[in-house]
C-alpha cells in the first residue's frame, strides 16, 4: 500500500513483519509541460537530474549522480542519466537504488535531490514526483508528487535517515536554485 506523502511527512521503512527493509529505490519521474506557442502546444525536452548526498553528522561524504554512479563503499548506485523525462505512464525516469544493509553505520542521512541541469525552471514541468519502492519485491511505499511550477531549477526531494536501529523517509519539498547537486548544498544544509 502507497503512503502519498505531504511535505514534512516521515513515514518508517519498517516493513509490516516488523523486520527491516533492506533495499531501496528512489524513482524520479518527470514530463515536459506543454506550452503554447503561435502554431500550438508543444513541448520542449527537460534534463532533470536526481541525486543523493550521503552525510555523516551533518557532513557531507559522498554523492551519486550522473557523473558518479556508485558511491565509494557500493551502497547507493543510479541507474543512468535520462536526458528527456517523460519515460511515461508514472515510470522513473532515473532511479538511485540503496542497499540499506550495507550503508556504513556513519552515514546517518541521504538526501535526495532533483535539479534541471539545463536550467529550465519547474514552471516547465509536470507529472513531477519521487517515490520510494522496496526492491526486494517492487511494492511501491511512500510518492511524494511535486505541485505546482515555479521560478526554482531544484529541490531538496526528500531524506532517508537512520531512527533507532532501523530508517525512516521524510518528503521536504524545498525548492532550490542550481544545476548541480553542489548548488544546492546551502538548500541541504539546514534540512538535515
Amino acid at each position: 500500500m502507497t503512503v502519498n506523502m505531504t511535505k514534512g511527512q516521515a513515514i518508517s521503512l519498517q516493513k509490516n513483519d516488523g523486520g527491516s527493509l533492506t533495499a531501496v529505490r528512489m524513482g524520479l519521474g518527470w514530463q515536459a509541460a506543454p506550452r503554447r506557442g503561435l502554431f500550438g502546444s508543444r513541448t520542449r525536452e527537460i534534463d532533470l537530474d536526481a541525486s543523493a548526498v550521503l552525510f555523516a553528522d551533518k557532513q557531507p561524504v559522498d554523492v551519486v549522480f550522473f557523473r558518479h554512479l556508485v558511491s565509494d563503499d557500493g551502497s547507493v548506485r543510479h541507474t543512468g542519466d535520462n536526458l528527456v523525462g517523460g519515460v511515461g505512464a508514472g515510470g522513473d525516469d532515473e532511479a538511485i537504488l540503496v542497499d540499506l544493509a550495507r550503508v556504513p553505520v556513519h552515514i546517518d542521512q541521504i538526501v535526495f535531490t532533483v535539479n534541471s541541469f539545463t536550467g529550465q525552471t519547474f514552471q516547465e514541468v509536470q507529472n513531477a514526483f519521487c517515490r520510494l519502492v522496496d526492491e526486494t519485491n517492487g511494492q511501491e511505499l511512500a510518492r511524494y508528487t511535486l505541485a505546482g511550477g515555479g521560478q526554482y531549477t531544484a529541490q531538496i526531494m526528500a531524506k532517508v535517515h537512520r531512527a533507532g536501529t532501523g530508517w525512516q523517509m521524510t518528503a521536504i519539498g524545498t525548492p532550490a536554485n542550481g544545476r548541480t547537486f553542489q548548488d544546492l548544498m546551502p538548500a541541504i544544509l539546514p534540512v538535515l
